[in-house]
């Protein structure tokens, strides 16, 4: 079965810390451009961040440049998201996608180039 798993999420003060990951089950996910994705309550779901096949290539929303750090271990087939000062505007459930297109296609993180989803990871930023 075809399965992509985000795990790593919770509750967490501001300023505080987490890593998702990414993982994927009967594929891999070195074939894919890999976006991180997320959404909130009343919210349309929006790119975060993303990155190319070999991990040459990142993009991130402006909203958490100099924050949040993605990346990938192909050999784990894994990817991570790492997201440090967070904020409760942080707070969403987190996506983690597969785009099968190329890096120039899948970079502005427009959703319907990403294929496959996984299931979402909740995060909440609160004191």
């Amino acid at each position: 079965q075809l399965q992509i798993v985000e795990s790593g999420g919770g509750l967490v003060q501001p300023g505080g810390s987490l890593r998702l990951s990414c993982a994927a089950s009967g594929f891999t996910l070195d074939a894919y451009t890999i976006g991180w994705f997320r959404q909130a309550p009343g919210k349309e779901r929006e790119g975060v961040s993303c990155i190319s096949r070999s991990g040459g290539n990142t993009n991130y929303a402006d909203s958490v440049k100099g924050r949040f750090t993605i990346s990938r271990d192909n050999a784990k087939n894994t990817v991570y998201l790492q997201m440090n000062s967070l904020k409760p505007e942080d707070t969403a459930v987190y996506y983690c996608a597969a785009s099968p297109r190329s890096w120039t296609e899948s970079a502005g993180m427009r959703q319907m180039r990403y294929t496959r989803w996984g299931q979402g990871t909740q995060v909440t930023v609160s004191s």
